[in-house]
């Protein structure tokens, strides 16, 4: 296993006197793992260990477990996300922790609570395209979820294959983005026409949007796992899959 460099740079840090042992200590103390009431395991470490924050899924919890757990993790870390998250849900979570700043992005149905702690910056850059304003939502979920993790984000919504002439614009725009996310739904052409254009890593995330046979995401999947051009597919709707996998490369560029 290699060396986990957030650890690595941690111990420097203790060594030229710029942290105390004692803070040290207790950045590491979140690799353990903590029960609440039996319902869940939390685990206050996957940020250092992995340098992705640990996304609470809202989809499908009770409310009051949702809030206990979200509450926690701020305790631990200063922030937390939750995604797929209802309107309901968030507006029980403002009301829940008006001692805490809360953040709905209902478009990305995400609620991101925090204690004013900032989120990172690591230089990386992200770019985000859709085919069309359909695959909005899971493009903005992958947005949220590369900037949670310090990347900035630059996005071209609806330049999809149907008007082609209208990705070139976009392109140059996002032409100094460390790696590419693409959303499509339908035939999910796109990714595979955006990775024969640059000369960066692309992640294409195929979208449930279509209709009739092989409808709901399924076509465009098939189509970016058999693309001629090299790409990355996530699973469908998987915006944040897409936005943390893409923030991981953005950021180690930026290191290199």
């Amino acid at each position: 296993m290699p060396i986990n460099s957030r650890i690595l740079n941690l111990m420097e840090e203790v060594r030229s006197g710029r942290c105390s042992p004692e803070e040290a200590a207790d950045h590491i103390g979140g690799l353990r793992l903590e029960e609440i009431a039996g319902v869940a395991r939390l685990d206050l470490g996957r940020s250092i260990r992995c340098g992705i924050p640990e996304v609470v899924l809202a989809e499908g919890k009770d409310i009051s477990h949702l809030i206990e757990i979200m509450r926690r993790y701020v305790e631990a870390s200063g922030r937390c996300v939750a995604s797929r998250a209802t309107e309901e849900q968030a507006d029980a979570i403002m009301n829940a922790a008006s001692d805490l700043i809360c953040e709905y992005y209902p478009e990305a149905r995400i609620v991101i609570l925090s204690n004013g702690t900032e989120k990172p910056e690591n230089g990386g850059t992200v770019g985000i395209i859709t085919a069309g304003t359909s695959d909005i939502r899971v493009a903005e979920e992958a947005r949220i979820i590369a900037e949670e993790m310090g990347c900035r984000t630059l996005t071209a919504y609806d330049v999809g294959a149907a008007g082609i002439h209208r990705l070139f614009h976009a392109l140059k725009e996002l032409g100094d983005a460390d790696a590419f996310i693409v959303c499509a739904g339908r035939e999910g052409t796109l990714p595979a026409v955006v990775a024969g254009l640059v000369d960066r890593p692309v992640i294409g995330v195929p979208v449930s949007v279509g209709y009739g046979y092989m409808g709901k995401g399924e076509a465009a999947l098939a189509s970016m796992l058999q693309s001629c051009a090299v790409l990355a597919v996530v699973n469908i709707d998987a915006g944040f899959t897409a936005g943390a996998f893409a923030a991981q490369i953005a950021s180690g560029v930026r290191k290199e």
